[in-house]
């Protein structure tokens, strides 16, 4: 990869770009499309990207398998802790009425956090999937 001068500066260009708009998708998903699904595909997207350009070891180094499994079980916690906190604050599973001063402040809150929960989970899915299948090969070439 280092004959390709031009993608990997290029490259090194747009990935912030992508992981800005990564996180439009993810707060604006209250206002328009999107949300979390889409704002953590796009976030597990600029790291493959990342992978094709500079190598599957280096998009390792930057984002270590430990961090993208810690991912899935943190968005699964972070999802459910917002469940567990309407049940706290004497409402349903999931109630995110309860979570704020008024019924719509707590409407805002529970969403932003449960649609942060889906994109860690999504992002890490994402990458543990890539990483899995992108490592295949060294896998077969080490037997």
């Amino acid at each position: 990869m280092r004959r390709f001068l031009v993608l990997r500066v290029v490259g090194k260009l747009l990935i912030p770009f992508m992981l800005l708009f990564a996180l439009y998708v993810q707060f604006h998903g209250d206002f328009g499309p999107g949300g979390g699904f889409q704002a953590g595909v796009i976030g597990a997207a600029v790291i493959v990207f990342y992978a094709l350009i500079f190598g599957l070891p280096a998009a390792r180094r930057l984002v270590p398998d430990a961090v993208v499994e810690s991912m899935v079980g943190l968005g699964v916690l972070l999802y459910a802790g917002v469940g567990v906190a309407g049940l706290v604050f004497g409402g349903n599973y999931l109630d995110y009425f309860v979570l704020g001063a008024d019924p719509v402040s707590g409407q805002h809150r529970g969403i932003f956090w449960v649609e942060a929960g889906v994109a860690i989970t999504v992002s890490g899915v994402m990458l543990k999937i890539f990483y899995m299948f992108a490592g295949r090969r060294r896998a077969l070439e080490d037997q």
